[in-house]
């Protein structure tokens, strides 16, 4: 077990090495790399178990993702030691994923998979793992579905590491984006059954960095057509009220008409609460 794991908890010790005799069980893998605090984990894990030359960080590169995410998973794996790779899905020329239904989520999922099974089978690599933690069966996730019928494995989910604790593990291993906020696809802003567009993407991207330029760290701007629901935590709609001028005016200056900001504050997932009898 790694050294950096010896103030942990021994309960959360005991589910690290859970997670590390999986990984060595899998001798090479790929992991799906997307630079958040989840996948970060899993992959110097992986180095830590397997060496370097036998893990690959595979990232998806596409309109959907925010840019800045490429810039720190490039980070992430230097720092790591691990060769990186780059591939191009092109989620919107799939009709599935652009017309937004619930379950838009499998459709991606399954063609990033697709790609990197593929990827497995060509250059020897023994499984397709991913970042999916033990807290991510609580949610409407059909990407979970799409593992499932890919049969990637799941290292993390598997050992029962929540997110509290991975994110306390890639603190002890010095992983700078240890407590990074998650941010999903971009996609996960517009409203189910609205097309999800080039124009929309970037637009959303775009609103969601002039909360960051503000001092923002955990936010969403959610994308109704003419209408932006602003999330920000409880705790800080006071800050952002006080703030509506710098907030209202350059997002619509992106062509929104009106610019709200929730009162319920910001929740991972608000969009599946329109969503009855929500199944995984």
């Amino acid at each position: 077990m790694n050294d950096r794991f010896a103030n942990l908890p021994s309960a959360l010790r005991e589910k690290l090495g859970r997670c590390r005799k999986i990984l060595l069980s899998l001798r090479r893998v790929i992991v799906a790399f997307s630079g958040g605090t989840d996948s970060s984990l899993l992959l110097a894990m992986s180095a830590d178990a397997l060496k370097a030359e036998n893990v690959l960080a595979a990232m998806a590169v596409s309109t959907i993702f925010p840019q800045r995410e490429l810039k720190t998973a490039r980070e992430i794996a230097r720092l790591v030691g691990v060769e990186f790779r780059e591939f191009e899905t092109p989620q919107l020329t799939d009709a599935n994923f652009t017309a937004n239904p619930t379950d838009r989520c499998y459709y991606c999922k399954m063609m990033i998979l697709g790609r990197l099974k593929k990827l497995a089978c060509e250059d020897d690599y023994v499984a397709v793992v991913t970042g999916t933690n033990a807290d991510d069966g609580g949610d409407y996730r059909p990407g979970r579905r799409a593992e499932e019928q890919m049969g990637v494995r799941c290292p993390l989910a598997e050992a029962d590491l929540t997110k509290a604790d991975i994110r306390a593990a890639a603190k002890a291993m010095n992983l700078p984006n240890w407590n990074l906020p998650a941010f999903a696809c971009l996609a996960t802003r517009i409203p189910y059954g609205m097309e999800i567009t080039d124009k929309k993407l970037s637009r959303i991207e775009q609103a969601e960095d002039v909360l960051r330029s503000l001092g923002f760290v955990q936010f969403r701007v959610r994308d109704h057509g003419a209408i932006a629901r602003v999330e920000v935590p409880v705790d800080s709609i006071e800050q952002a009220a006080s703030m509506r001028n710098s907030i209202a005016a350059p997002l619509k200056s992106l062509g929104y008409t009106y610019v709200t900001l929730d009162l319920e504050g910001f929740r991972s997932g608000s969009m599946n609460e329109e969503i009855p009898n929500r199944e995984r």
